[in-house]
């Protein structure tokens, strides 16, 4: 996407976190993008290393920091030529502020976008629900974001936590997505929804590819779509579209 002034906005994704997700990430910045031809679309380099350590483990103090492999990927991009870069992971968004000042190119906070989407949302959420990695859950990163806009957030209990969300997301990281995936998701939702959830916040880019938003009752948000979305509007404000 190019402004007649030359003005290119270049995204870099920082992906890999898993390689499914990342897949699935810019199939959805290509549907999101409007355009009639290949030079409508948006210039994108994507740096999808799987190697980098597991974001959940590192939180919970049984792995290593992914903070390095974070780092490294983003200067790739950068060198890469990317203006703007993009990370298709809740989880690895606990370490942003680790990297964000040694990058030397803004990152469009996913879960950011996702707290200033729900306020938009008609009728108004107010409490929503999460399904998360446990690393997300607990590094406190969508609670803190949803306080500051006054949105209540109910999590899933410890047992659900574990057996329904956990193992849903491990089996898509492992390329098994099916009925007994979505059926656990969709248990793990449903308990949420009885404590008052308007919405559930799909918070694991794992977890749209085994809950379809038709097997639930109340909205599903999906981050990536929702960071997608703010590329492409960022994108056509850069070039003047």
């Amino acid at each position: 996407m190019t402004s007649p002034s030359g003005t290119t906005e270049v995204i870099g994704i920082l992906g890999g976190m898993g390689p499914a997700a990342t897949a699935d990430f810019y199939a959805k910045l290509v549907s999101m993008t409007p355009g009639r031809s290949d030079q409508d679309h948006l210039t994108t380099v994507i740096w999808s290393d799987p190697t980098i350590p597991d974001r959940t483990e590192a939180l919970l103090g049984n792995g290593p920091d992914p903070t390095p492999w974070l780092l490294n990927g983003s200067r790739v991009l950068r060198e890469a030529g990317a203006t703007v870069i993009a990370i298709p992971c809740n989880t690895a968004h606990a370490f942003v502020p680790r990297i964000a000042d040694h990058v030397g190119l803004p990152i469009i906070h996913m879960i950011g976008e996702v707290a200033r989407h729900l306020t938009t949302v008609r009728p108004a959420v107010r409490t929503a629900g999460l399904l998360a990695t446990t690393g997300t859950v607990r590094a406190g990163l969508y609670q803190e974001w949803l306080d500051r806009y006054g949105i209540r957030l109910v999590l899933p209990d410890e047992d659900d936590q574990h057996r329904e969300v956990m193992a849903a997301i491990r089996a898509v990281k492992a390329g098994t997505v099916g009925a007994a995936v979505t059926a656990s998701l969709a248990r793990a939702a449903r308990r949420l929804t009885d404590r008052g959830a308007e919405a559930i916040i799909a918070g694991c880019t794992e977890i749209p590819l085994g809950l379809p938003a038709d097997a639930i009752d109340v909205p599903l948000i999906d981050p990536a779509a929702i960071l997608a979305g703010a590329l492409v509007h960022r994108a056509r404000a850069v070039c003047g579209a």
